[in-house]
């Protein structure tokens, strides 16, 4: 693990965080193989087996997700409004990115600054990770998890699909808010990793702009929580809870979210538990009334 701490934090200097799936896959399988270096071989090689089929399907994820801007005006001024009925009587009229940035967004990099970097780049981990851990204690569960997250980021791709909406930065690079600035990275200069970010920079100018609602980040970090939350005590569960709360204050001061993507995207969660659920209840019952061919073929 020594090994692998050394290789990750100069991978991390030298080129940038692992936020592409297929790269950041590749470090957690080699963080698996030095956590559990006495297991043969072949167990190594199992878990790449079945995580091949999961990475590749977040690939065509993310590559999919730039054909979801067709060209057209996407939505914008609906989301505008949304935010401003619900927080414009405690932001004076304005929505709540506007109005944090005005409070808190400065020349100099505060504290929040570098907080809300490592809270925005965690969405490129967290959920990954919490599913190798599942796959390396009960691959039972590790396959649950995967079918909730693949359902809920399919219904994230099709709203992307059938209505393109862009985030608060947009919005105010075509005039219809005031100025705000995408700081979601900025928090790195106060380490001196100018080019810490830069794989994240770099991912943001190439991302597709019309993927604004649902939040799908805000969508991950509630999801891993919530998976988790029945197994864990409860007097952890604030600290949980706060993990998604934080990752909105990120993306709203930051100017990649409304408030009213987020509030999508935590319904799309309640969506994914309770769709994925019927449907494993129902496919258990079918099962038990009707054996498999195998079992009832004659000998």
């Amino acid at each position: 693990m020594t090994v692998w701490a050394v290789a990750f934090v100069a991978a991390w200097l030298a080129i940038g965080l692992p936020t592409d799936p297929a790269y950041a896959f590749v470090w957690i399988w080699l963080a698996t193989i030095a956590w559990n270096s006495e297991r043969p071989w072949r167990s190594h090689l199992r878990f790449a087996r079945d995580w091949v089929p999961v990475v590749l399907l977040f690939v065509l994820y993310n590559l999919s997700r730039g054909f979801a801007d067709n060209g057209a005006t996407p939505h914008a001024m609906e989301l505008i409004v949304a935010d401003r009925f619900m927080f414009g009587w405690a932001t004076g009229g304005e929505v709540p990115t506007v109005w944090l940035q005005q409070h808190l967004y400065h020349p100099q990099v505060h504290w929040w600054d570098v907080a809300a970097s490592w809270v925005y780049f965690s969405h490129f981990v967290v959920a990954l990770a919490a599913a190798a851990v599942l796959w390396l204690r009960d691959r039972h569960r590790w396959a649950a998890y995967m079918r909730r997250w693949g359902f809920l980021c399919a219904a994230g791709l099709v709203t992307y699909f059938v209505y393109p909406a862009a985030p608060p930065w947009w919005a105010a690079q075509n005039g219809l808010l005031t100025e705000v600035a995408r700081i979601s990275t900025r928090g790195w200069k106060a380490f001196g990793m100018h080019g810490a970010g830069n794989v994240l920079n770099a991912g943001q100018i190439a991302s597709n702009p019309v993927a604004a609602m649902p939040s799908l980040h805000t969508a991950w970090a509630l999801f891993v929580v919530l998976f988790f939350l029945t197994a864990t005590r409860r007097r952890w569960w604030p600290l949980l809870l706060a993990y998604p709360l934080a990752m909105t204050f990120t993306l709203v001061y930051s100017g990649e979210h409304y408030v009213i993507d987020v509030l999508v995207g935590w319904a799309y969660v309640g969506m994914t538990f309770l769709v994925v659920g019927l449907a494993e209840r129902g496919w258990a019952a079918w099962r038990a009334r009707h054996p498999s061919a195998k079992a009832a073929r004659p000998a």
